[in-house]
């Protein structure tokens, strides 16, 4: 199609019709990365209160402040290769002779037990920093919860398969003996 056998009005109509698009498009962009942006400074400034509120929280309820933001780096193997870990805990706090680190959380969906992030965050916490347990706070209901997670220590230890084989083996040998000698 030949552009110079539109009539001119046409033309310009078609031309004005692609600079609003283009304008409308920019400004669309633009509007995104504004939004993205205030999204994250209104998460980060809640959160920094949270915390804030949280600390106080800790201390009403008798827990001593020993660190904020406390760093720890723990190492795993991929493949055999040795990778280490960096974390950042809100608190690492104190009651009597016990340590525990306490996440504080803010929002909806983050302070419950149940968010699969927030979840998986307090069991890396628990695994990595040397501590007695983990703390949740949620930080604008004003609550503190103590979360436990079966690592494997369970109250009473059940005894092995093979301790179950080697009791057996015995047993069979006792039984075995108390027969011979009763013949």
């Amino acid at each position: 199609m030949d552009l110079r056998a539109l009539p001119p009005d046409v033309l310009l109509v078609l031309l004005a019709a692609a600079a609003l698009l283009a304008l409308v498009q920019t400004a669309r962009i633009a509007w995104r990365g504004f939004w993205r942006r205030r999204t994250i400074a209104v998460r980060r400034e809640r959160g920094a209160a949270g915390e804030l509120r949280a600390e106080g929280l800790l201390r009403d309820l008798g827990f001593t402040i020993l660190g904020r933001q406390v760093a720890v780096s723990y190492g795993v193997r991929v493949d055999g290769d040795p990778v280490a870990i960096d974390l950042r805990a809100d608190y690492l706090v104190g009651w009597g002779d016990k340590r525990y680190v306490a996440e504080v959380k803010t929002g909806r969906a983050a302070p419950r037990i149940d968010t699969p992030g927030t979840r998986r965050q307090l069991l890396e916490y628990r695994i990595a920093f040397d501590v007695d347990g983990v703390l949740l706070v949620d930080a604008e209901a004003e609550r503190v919860h103590a979360v436990e997670f079966p690592l494997g220590e369970s109250e009473s230890p059940r005894p092995s398969r093979l301790a179950w084989l080697l009791a057996g083996v015995a047993i069979g040998a006792i039984a075995a003996t108390t027969v011979r000698f009763a013949l």
